[in-house]
């Protein structure tokens, strides 16, 4: 893909994780540390609501706008009403839309509507990119969630654009002002031009390093920015989440919906385990594809024998991707701890260097632990049947389509 490069120097020294940031930034100019920002972590769907239409309604200049589900519902609705107006205001409003996702539930005139208001909408997936390219994209899907606005606010994280995410799931994003909103600005802008999209004004005057808020809940941190996606091999989260479980000597604690780890990190985590690392995976109980509950079963006896802990949470769907890391690395991002997200898709993920926030990812995740279920290997091998573990173990051949 297009890539965008930028001066920014990062010249401090991180105590935990340094090797980490520097093999990182080796892998390209695009992964350096950005210092001084601000940031919310944001739990609540309707908490991100809230400060999402309130920066539209705010934009001046522009808004890139990407995500892997957008809704035909109340939430999509919500914002496209928003963005039309911008866009008729004078705003430059840029949409990617990932239409492989929406197929079959957004009707082409839903975008026809915006696209006459003034919305500049690009297709992730179109035959018009030529056959190759068309088919190439139909597997490797845009997997990534990233607004822009103004060059001064960026949205990114977990939760996608629909009445699932504002209202009914438990999820983790972010809402980040400071230099590396510019990062989320290159990320969107290697997208559109990769899908036919044209930019009216060089790239320089979406890449002006924004300042950072002084009343947010942190304040000036360091954050390296992952853009990944099936061309970057070794993939870069593969890793990093592999270096972060072989280099840890406390605890990481992991969530994701989808646990269908390539070996490599599964052999990650559990000698991470064993070695004596508190290792905690948090997934959810009720998961939002039926066949992906067996899936992530899958993997719980021998991550239980090795002496990881392994917790399911009930309630509202949990659709977070998070680590944290010995109070001194936090991750957050849209890569799911499977094939698709490290080899297939294209993702993006924020990496924090810093102690206080990752000690309160720690305790968001002990908070998520008071509703969730703590598997033992005593108790899991009474509870599962001899068929469920033979389907878990046919889903586990065909890992690489989840």
């Amino acid at each position: 893909m297009t890539t965008f490069a930028f001066a920014m120097t990062d010249n401090q020294e991180y105590p935990r994780f340094r090797l980490l940031a520097r093999r990182l930034r080796e892998r390209g100019e695009e992964n350096r540390i950005y210092e001084g920002n601000s940031f919310e972590i944001i739990t609540s769907g309707l908490r991100k609501r809230e400060l999402l239409l309130k920066d539209l309604e705010a934009a001046r200049s522009f808004i890139h706008i990407e995500y892997f589900r957008f809704g035909n519902d109340k939430a999509g609705r919500e914002v496209r009403e928003i963005l039309m107006r911008k866009a008729a205001e004078g705003v430059q409003v840029r949409f990617l839309n990932n239409n492989w996702s929406g197929l079959f539930t957004i009707p082409r005139s839903f975008f026809t509507e915006m696209i006459k208001a003034g919305v500049e909408e690009i297709r992730f997936t179109h035959i018009k990119q030529g056959f190759r390219k068309w088919l190439f994209r139909i597997n490797h899907q845009q997997h990534r969630k990233i607004v822009v606005i103004d060059g001064k606010v960026a949205y990114t994280g977990g939760m996608n654009l629909n009445d699932n995410y504002f209202y009914r799931w438990r999820d983790t994003h972010l809402r980040i002002t400071g230099p590396v909103v510019a990062r989320y600005s290159a990320s969107f802008l290697e997208s559109w031009r990769d899908s036919g999209g044209r930019a009216s004004l060089p790239p320089e005057f979406y890449l002006k390093p924004g300042e950072a808020e002084v009343d947010a809940p942190f304040r000036g941190k360091s954050l390296q920015v992952v853009s990944s996606g099936p061309e970057n091999e070794p993939a870069p989260m593969l890793e990093a989440f592999c270096h972060i479980l072989e280099e840890a000597c406390d605890y990481v604690f992991l969530c994701t919906p989808y646990f269908v780890p390539p070996q490599r990190l599964l052999d990650a985590i559990k000698a991470a385990a064993r070695r004596g690392v508190d290792v905690r995976l948090m997934l959810p109980e009720n998961v939002d594809t039926p066949f992906l509950r067996p899936a992530n079963r899958g993997y719980y006896a021998e991550c239980l024998e090795a002496g990881v802990r392994v917790f399911e949470r009930g309630g509202p769907f949990i659709h977070s991707k998070t680590l944290c890391a010995d109070d001194a690395l936090t991750v957050i991002g849209t890569t799911n701890l499977d094939e698709r997200s490290f080899h297939i898709n294209y993702e993006v993920d924020t990496l924090i260097y810093d102690e206080e926030v990752a000690a309160h990812m720690r305790r968001s995740f002990e908070a998520d632990m008071d509703g969730a279920h703590e598997w033992t290997p005593q108790e899991w091998k009474m509870r599962r049947k001899w068929y469920q573990r033979a389907f878990s173990s046919f889903l586990r051949l065909l890992r690489r389509q989840f």
